[in-house]
């Protein structure tokens, strides 16, 4: 029997169970994970639970304000305690039997304690801690403990992902948007790393970046990108910007990193955006996307945009495929919308890994952070 590569994972890597199973395991339960925004969790009893490869984790702010993170494990039969996001005075309680915490992790009540247990020690039972940490601010956690500061892992990239201050930034709340492609999480972040397809599934959306400049690699498993504007976007840019601008004159590009595991950030002139990329099977991932802006007015976001349609009307950016071409109006090809050429050729690769005449041919030279990401995932996986 052959086995079908694409070039250093075999097809299985993105269809089989096991696979995900063993990614889920080795990588993301072994890694910081995203949670949220470090404005989700800003007052007393917050909290929010976020799924860090095998393990569910919450995130609550104690009555000293500070932030702990917990396995979201109830310690009496292992009941999930919470869900999602939420707000509580004073403690979290199982839905199962009532045993309750305090915000601080400790067990502090358990219903009808002596005659059902003739007493039990309470301080021994409170809930296993987990890691939480901020960085540009987002919030992280790590399934162990004694894991050291997140800067043990982002530290050596700390200063190359742009000179955005995202702390400084409000979050656009309009800008948030979770979806869904049906296709193996690799082949999303492939999809987002690879440099060869920017000047051609993007040839009509992505034009004011000039894609033949970008410079790009690897520090450990974290891809770094940045490219700079097109010389009819670079000139006089601050009045042909749509959003004000939240970084300093002399400093123009797109940053587009994708840190690991499946951490996609991408910035520029006039913006910061997260684009967080979650393993669902074998052939679906979901997205999700926040964004942060100019620290100004709703008149001067107006003014910037009446300031810079002029130029955006004439600048031509369109579908790779023209409306009149396309075999229906609803066409991803000919949106004009990046993120759905991006979707639609996620989508079309994963379809095809199913067909026994599938085979890879020749990487390109700006495809180079495809491989270099597999060889990084083979290495985790490792036994």
């Amino acid at each position: 029997m052959v086995t079908r590569m694409l070039h250093y994972l075999p097809v299985e890597a993105y269809t089989s169970q096991d696979w995900f199973d063993r990614e889920q395991r080795q990588i993301f339960s072994t890694t910081w994970r995203y949670a949220g925004l470090m404005e989700d969790i800003s007052e007393p009893g917050q909290y929010m639970s976020v799924q860090a490869g095998l393990n569910s984790i919450f995130i609550v702010m104690g009555r000293d304000r500070r932030i702990r993170a917990f396995h979201n494990i109830c310690r009496h039969r292992g009941t999930q305690l919470i869900r999602a996001v939420g707000k509580t005075q004073k403690a979290l309680t199982c839905p199962y039997h009532d045993w309750t915490y305090d915000l601080e992790g400790n067990l502090i009540s358990v219903p009808e304690e002596d005659r059902e247990f003739n007493g039990i020690d309470k301080s021994c039972l409170g809930l296993k801690p987990a890691s939480v940490d901020i960085w540009k601010s987002m919030l992280f956690v790590h399934p162990d403990p004694d894991v050291g500061s997140i800067m043990d892992w982002f530290g050596e990239i700390d200063d190359q992902i742009g000179p955005h201050i995202p702390e400084d930034l409000p979050e656009y709340e309009e800008g948030q948007s979770s979806y869904e492609i049906k296709a193996n999480w690799k082949i999303v972040v492939e999809n987002y790393i690879d440099v060869y397809h920017l000047a051609h599934l993007h040839s009509g959306t992505l034009q004011m970046y000039d894609h033949a400049k970008a410079e790009y690699g690897f520090v450990g498993p974290h891809y770094l990108f940045w490219e700079p504007p097109v010389a009819e976007y670079a000139e006089n840019q601050s009045q042909k910007l749509p959003a004000p601008r939240v970084i300093p004159e002399d400093q123009v590009g797109a940053w587009v990193p994708m840190l690991f595991p499946g951490i996609g950030i991408g910035a520029a002139e006039d913006g910061w955006n997260i684009f967080i990329i979650e393993p669902l099977a074998p052939d679906l991932t979901r997205v999700v996307n926040r964004s942060r802006v100019a620290n100004a007015s709703a008149w001067e976001f107006s003014k910037q945009a009446m300031r810079s349609s002029g130029f955006w009307a004439n600048f031509g950016l369109e579908g790779k495929y023209k409306k009149d071409d396309a075999t229906s109006e609803d066409d991803p090809m000919a949106s004009g919308d990046f993120t759905a050429e991006d979707i639609y050729a996620c989508e079309q690769q994963q379809k095809s890994l199913s067909s026994p005449h599938y085979e890879v041919g020749p990487a390109a030279k700006g495809e180079a952070p495809v491989l270099e990401h597999q060889k990084i995932i083979l290495k985790w996986l490792e036994e």
